[in-house]
């Protein structure tokens, strides 16, 4: 498998533009029953490696604004940190987002209100210093307790991305529901990921809790698997009903 193989063609009418940057995947393996009990129906898990894939994914968000205009000032930049699952729907891959916990209360409001997706409100950082990136999260609103805080150390460039780093990396688009249960697909595009190994200095999370999986331990899920990537602007398309 290779980015070429599976990249779609690029967001030609998009409603949005963004910047995912200084970003970090760390990813736990997991049952397929376990994923599957937390999805909606009409979606199936996506499998790699013999194993549902769990996402726990900090960045910082930048420059969210309309094709073709100034982004949003203050309120269109911010540090998020994401709980995320690889699904399928009659063939199409895409991402579902279990949370987004970010630091402006509008943008979760509004993310909630149109979307639907589940994103909460707290304090939140993301930040580069030297080849290392630290990041927190507490958790206010709405889903009671919750943190995270994680230091990565980041390591030398991944030449030839595995099929498993192409898997958790290359993803052209999320599934959302509607507030009556309806299924809804938004397709992304972007560069190509540079990606970079690296390496877990300290995590301490209960995010991927919260969300409604196990604790991951390494006696079950495995080792984490770790990259890093410095980033890539996005265009998003129009959500549509599947």
């Amino acid at each position: 498998m290779s980015y070429s193989e599976i990249c779609p063609q690029p967001v030609r009418r998009a409603i949005m533009k963004q910047g995912w940057y200084d970003l970090a995947y760390i990813h736990y393996r997991y049952s397929v029953e376990e994923v599957a009990s937390i999805l909606p129906p009409g979606l199936e898990v996506d499998v790699c490696d013999g194993s549902a894939w769990v996402g726990l994914i900090p960045f910082s968000m930048r420059g969210i604004g309309v094709p073709g205009l100034p982004a949003i000032p203050y309120l269109g930049s911010f540090p998020e940190i994401n709980v995320r699952t690889y699904v399928r729907r009659n063939g199409i891959p895409g991402v579902w987002f279990c949370s987004l916990d970010i630091n402006r209360l509008l943008p979760v409001l509004v993310a909630r209100t149109t979307y639907t997706l589940p994103y909460c409100f707290g304090k939140a950082s993301n930040k580069r210093v030297g080849d290392e990136l630290h990041t927190s999260v507490v958790r206010r609103w709405p889903r009671g307790s919750a943190s995270t805080k994680i230091q990565l150390k980041i390591l030398e460039p991944i030449i030839e991305p595995s099929p498993l780093e192409i898997f958790l990396s290359a993803r052209w688009g999320l599934y959302t529901t509607t507030r009556s249960g309806n299924l809804r697909y938004a397709p992304i595009s972007h560069p190509k990921w540079k990606l970079q190994r690296a390496e877990i200095i300290s995590l301490d999370d209960s995010l991927i809790q919260a969300a409604g999986f196990a604790a991951p331990r390494a006696q079950i899920n495995g080792e984490p698997h770790v990259m890093f990537s410095s980033g890539v602007p996005v265009r998003v398309g129009l959500p549509k009903r599947v």
